[in-house]
């Protein structure tokens, strides 16, 4: 996963879908409101909120949308088996139950879930929702028509690897059983505590099947949620919402929704986006952003300005940036150069380029520094925050190169403050110092993905960043360290094509537990287990900042998303 505009596993820069944490409390109500509301800090129903984005909601089909959590937008519509917490900072990384009863149960090992639906769900037409339409909204999303969405289901579900959906095999997947209209059991080839977590994704979404209209079910898709698509326009460009008069809140403990109206307008430049929210004239004074930062540049004018700098909310999404090696290419095969390059790094100039400390976090773990992740600090290689070429170059001696070495760091030609050329340079000053030559190798987003994501081509030295499905060590650490997860012909995340027995098999090991915070301790000394391998180097977590309109209300920003939740925000 890749972004808290929440869409997983496709950007960085803009946040991810569903998005994304330091353990720090986001900006709440308590913070923001009474400063930005002019009187009256309570939220009322009514009004019609304006979301500005830059990025249209594609594909919404709840089969074919990578999110966490649900998602942003989406989640206003598509109701799921689970869902996020939706309170501020880390108490909002936690799963709790949406349509179904509880969390889920499992049998004694994890291999089987059981979910119980509450009484009186509906959708917008009032009819029922079952658990047969749950069961069917996840085959669709099996359809190769309906791609997009996550691949977890397919691994998990027993008998599920070569299902192709409902509309070539309408015998289903018999790995999902319905007994009677209110109750699921799933079927798992292996044990997975985190179950809950999936069962936020969009596929846990129910879909009747009468009103099933395929890859045009996208231009209404029938609400289970408290709002309704009135307009699709140009696959997500423009979307409006309104209320679902068949949504009861007494049935959903975690969306508030108080505007009548919810108007996405997408396409926008970040730059229109800032401006139009900071002047917040007419309806733009009751507008959100859902995938927009703050640049430093503008951060630095909104911070010189009390009223506008009311309006900024904070946010932290499960993310690290950092560098990769592929040891099968010399010279990181040997880990000392590994390790003098882990050493060489200057993270306070890496820093800077990504914007500076309001934006980012300096990082010495592979998991982001909350809880949720199992986080446990380290530095395996203390550089302190300019780093230590002294010790860099002694190792590099060590390595057989005491006249220092020249290397390509290939990095991406994007403007993202993350993967692109202004972090690349900051590398190249700082191993300099230690005798280290970077020629810098910039490729074109496309290029970039393909060439570093290949087994093939790619190269020994790069940039990388990676974020959470949930927010777990689980989607954190398996695809990028779990030697069974390398792709030899597709796209692989496993950069240091680590295939270690003992990591696989702690990675099963706490894959058993449904203790999710005996699970987190036990991820959290698994990234330092890796961590001494020095086949990444941490280099830094983003920090979200997002301005808001001046009549927003109820700002509500969890360590889940890093981002403002719409399903929170009042405009009245």
């Amino acid at each position: 996963m890749r972004q808290p505009s929440l869409t997983a596993r496709h950007v960085a820069a803009v946040s991810v879908s569903l998005v994304l944490a330091a353990g720090a409390a986001a900006c709440g109500p308590e913070d923001n409101d009474a400063k930005s509301s002019g009187g009256d800090s309570t939220p009322h129903k009514g009004g019609t909120l304006t979301v500005l984005n830059s990025n249209p909601q594609q594909d919404f089909d709840p089969a074919r949308l990578y999110t966490s959590g649900g998602g942003n937008v989406p989640s206003l519509v598509f109701r799921t088996l689970t869902t996020r917490n939706r309170e501020n900072g880390a108490a909002g990384a936690k799963v709790v139950p949406d349509l179904a009863t509880d969390t889920g149960r499992p049998n004694k090992d994890a291999t089987e879930w059981t979910y119980t639906l509450k009484k009186g769900l509906k959708y917008e037409d009032g009819t029922a929702i079952t658990s047969a339409d749950i069961k069917y909204g996840i085959e669709r999303s099996f359809a190769p028509e309906l791609s997009g969405g996550a691949p977890y289901l397919r691994d998990w579900l027993v008998g599920a690897a070569d299902y192709q959906g409902p509309y070539k095999d309408k015998k289903g997947l018999a790995a999902i059983e319905t007994p009677d209209e209110r109750t699921l059991v799933f079927h798992l080839n292996k044990p997975e505590g985190e179950f809950p977590y999936l069962a936020t994704q969009t596929q846990f979404t129910p879909v009747p099947k009468a009103k099933d209209t395929g890859t045009k079910y996208e231009e209404h898709p029938v609400s289970s949620g408290p709002y309704k698509v009135v307009t699709n326009q140009n696959d997500g460009e423009r979307l409006v919402l309104a209320r679902n008069t068949y949504w009861s809140a007494s049935t959903d403990a975690e969306r508030k929704a108080y505007p009548d109206r919810i108007d996405v307008k997408s396409g926008l430049d970040s730059s229109v986006i800032n401006q139009r929210l900071s002047a917040s004239q007419g309806a733009d004074a009751a507008a959100v952003t859902t995938d927009t930062n703050l640049g430093p540049a503008e951060l630095a004018k909104v911070t010189g300005d009390k009223e506008l700098a009311s309006r900024v909310g904070t946010g932290h999404f499960g993310y690290t940036n950092y560098i990769a090696f592929n040891p099968t290419v010399k010279p990181f095969d040997n880990v000392k150069v590994r390790q003098a390059i882990s050493y060489a790094v200057d993270r306070s100039s890496v820093v800077n380029a990504a914007g500076g400390s309001a934006l980012a976090e300096s990082a010495t773990t592979f998991l982001p520094n909350q809880k949720s992740f199992g986080y446990e600090p380290y530095d395996l290689f203390p550089a302190g925050e300019t780093g230590n070429a002294a010790k860099a170059k002694e190792l590099l001696k060590e390595a057989g190169h005491p006249n220092g070495l020249t290397v390509t760091l290939t990095h991406s030609n994007s403007k993202d403050f993350e993967t692109s050329p202004e972090i690349a340079t900051a590398v190249q000053d700082a191993l300099k110092k230690a005798g280290i030559t970077v020629k810098l190798q910039g490729l074109e987003e496309n290029d970039y993905s393909d060439t570093i994501h290949s087994v093939k081509t790619e190269p020994g030295f790069l940039l990388a960043h990676w974020g959470a499905d949930w927010p777990s060590g689980g989607p954190f650490l398996a695809p990028i360290f779990d030697g069974r997860q390398i792709v030899k012909d597709g796209a692989n995340f496993n950069t240091g094509l680590l295939n270690d027995k003992s990591v696989n098999d702690e990675i099963d090991a706490i894959n058993k537990l449904t203790d999710l915070d005996a699970a987190a301790k036990r991820w959290g000394a698994l990234d330092k287990k890796i961590g001494e391998q020095a086949l990444t180097v941490p280099l830094f977590h983003p920090v979200y900042k997002r301005l808001y309109g001046k009549d927003i209300k109820n700002v509500v920003i969890s360590d889940w998303t890093g981002v403002l939740d719409i399903s929170q925000v009042a405009v009245k």
